[in-house]
C-alpha cells in the first residue's frame, strides 16, 4: 500500500492507497481487486475487501464502496450501511464518523482522498476525466464543509492514476477543458500520434484543487506503466484484454 505524508501526519486518520498486491485472486484480476464489477469470483473479491477493511481495523461490510458512474454525486455518510455489490450510484463520499472506511475504486481514474484532520471530516472521490471536469472534487469539499471541514485545513491527495506521459486522447477531447478555461491547455501536449494529445489528469486535479483554497498534491504513481503494482483499464484495453481488475484507495477516521 501507498501512504501519502500528508494525510499520514495527521492524528486520528487512517487512510490507503492499495497496490494490487495482497489479495487471493489470480490471473488478470491478480491480486487485490476489489471490484464486484469485474468477472471476478464473487468470493475472491469478498475476501480482497476483508483484508482491506483489516487494515483499519475493521470488518468487511464496514467498507463502503460506490457504484462509480463518473458524475460529480456526494452521499454523506451516517448510519447507512449496503452490500457490495448494490452500492448506491456516486463518485464521492464524506463522513464525521469512525467505524467506516470511504472507498474508492480505479484502473487510471484518479482516486482523491481529502481530510481535515482537527473537525475529523474525511472524504473520498474517483475522478476520472469526466469526473473532474464536473467538479467531483470541489463538490467532495462543499460536503464536508458541511460537516465542519474548512478549506484552509484540508489535506488532499490525488493518488496513483494514469500518468501524464501515458494518457494519449483523441483531437476532440480537449475542446471541453479549454471551454472551462483557456488556462487547462496546460495540461495537454502533442502526442506522438498526429492530431492526438497527452492529457496530465492528475496535474489538473491538483491545480484545479488549488484554485479553490485547498492544498493539493499527488503521489505519482502512473498505473499504466506499472504493470506489478496497479490495475490499468487502458493497459488491458491495449493488450486486447476486455476486463481488468479494480484497485482501491481508502480513508477512515479512528475512534
Amino acid at each position: 500500500m501507498i501512504q501519502a505524508p500528508t494525510l499520514a501526519d495527521l492524528p486520528g486518520v487512517q487512510h490507503r492507497f492499495f497496490t494490487r498486491k495482497g489479495g487471493v485472486s489470480a490471473g488478470l484480476y491478480s491480486s487485490l481487486n476489489c471490484g464486484y464489477g469485474s468477472g471476478d469470483s464473487p468470493d475472491n473479491v469478498r475476501e480482497n475487501r476483508r483484508r482491506v477493511a483489516a487494515t483499519f481495523g475493521l470488518e468487511e461490510p464496514d467498507l463502503l464502496t460506490l457504484y462509480q458512474i463518473h458524475s460529480a454525486d456526494v452521499l454523506t455518510i451516517a448510519e447507512q450501511r449496503w452490500p457490495s455489490p448494490g452500492a448506491p450510484k456516486a463518485d464521492a463520499m464524506v463522513t464525521d464518523r469512525p467505524g467506516v472506511v470511504l472507498g474508492v475504486m480505479a484502473a487510471d481514474c484518479a482516486p482523491v482522498l481529502l481530510a481535515d484532520g482537527d473537525a475529523r471530516v474525511i472524504g473520498a472521490a474517483h475522478a476520472g476525466w469526466k469526473g473532474a471536469l464536473g467538479g467531483v472534487v470541489e463538490t467532495t469539499i462543499a460536503a464536508m464543509e458541511k460537516l465542519g471541514a474548512r478549506r484552509e485545513r484540508l489535506k488532499v491527495v490525488v493518488g496513483p492514476c494514469i500518468g501524464r506521459d501515458s494518457y494519449e486522447v483523441g483531437p476532440e477531447f480537449p475542446t471541453p477543458f479549454l471551454a472551462q478555461d483557456d488556462a487547462n491547455k496546460a495540461f495537454f501536449k502533442a502526442s506522438p500520434r498526429a492530431g492526438h494529445f497527452i492529457f496530465d489528469l492528475a496535474g489538473y486535479l491538483v491545480t484545479r484543487i488549488g484554485r479553490v483554497g485547498v492544498a493539493a498534491t499527488a503521489t505519482g504513481h502512473d498505473t499504466l506503466t506499472a504493470t506489478d503494482d496497479f490495475f490499468s483499464y487502458r493497459r488491458n484495453t491495449l493488450d486486447g484484454v476486455r476486463d481488468y481488475g479494480r484497485g482501491l484507495s481508502a480513508i477512515a477516521l479512528e475512534d
